[in-house]
């Protein structure tokens, strides 16, 4: 396919010019054979009944929870001072046992330590707040 046998000049000192393209044909063969085995498990479907429509809006507002963390590392539960590590387990502990449990939105200073926010997420998790999250992010944006 690829090889030349003999040449036209009398010269054996010449180098062959021919391009070999045997490792060519080999990576398109390759690549072909892939395609040619992963093309029917593209066509496999599952069949899902999915809802039709916009789902009606809900009536009812969720309660808000707002904790907030001060520079200083204050922590506030809806702008109510907590003093201890036992009362903002009690608060979480309140929130986590509660039917329809409250979003809880952690609003934390720009100047409150990583640490602070990070301990009062985990306490939020570890004691079974499932609806958190972090509010409050403009003012971390550049330019600010």
């Amino acid at each position: 396919m690829g090889m030349s046998v003999g040449s036209d000049s009398t010269h054996e000192d010449e180098g062959i010019v021919d391009i070999n393209t045997t490792p060519l044909i080999d990576v398109m063969l390759v690549l072909l054979i892939m395609l040619i085995i992963t093309i029917p498990l593209q066509t496999h479907s599952v069949a899902i009944d999915l809802p039709q429509g916009n789902p009606p809006p809900s009536t009812e507002q969720p309660k808000l929870v707002t904790v907030s963390i001060g520079y200083d590392n204050s922590i506030s539960w809806n702008s109510e001072p907590v003093t201890s590590e036992a009362a903002l387990q009690a608060h979480f502990e309140a929130a986590a046992a509660e039917g329809d449990q409250p979003e809880v939105h952690i609003h934390p200073d720009r100047l409150s330590d990583y640490k602070t926010v990070a301990h009062v997420m985990a306490d939020a998790q570890r004691l079974g707040v499932t609806k958190l999250g972090i509010v409050g992010l403009d003012q971390f944006m550049e330019g600010q």
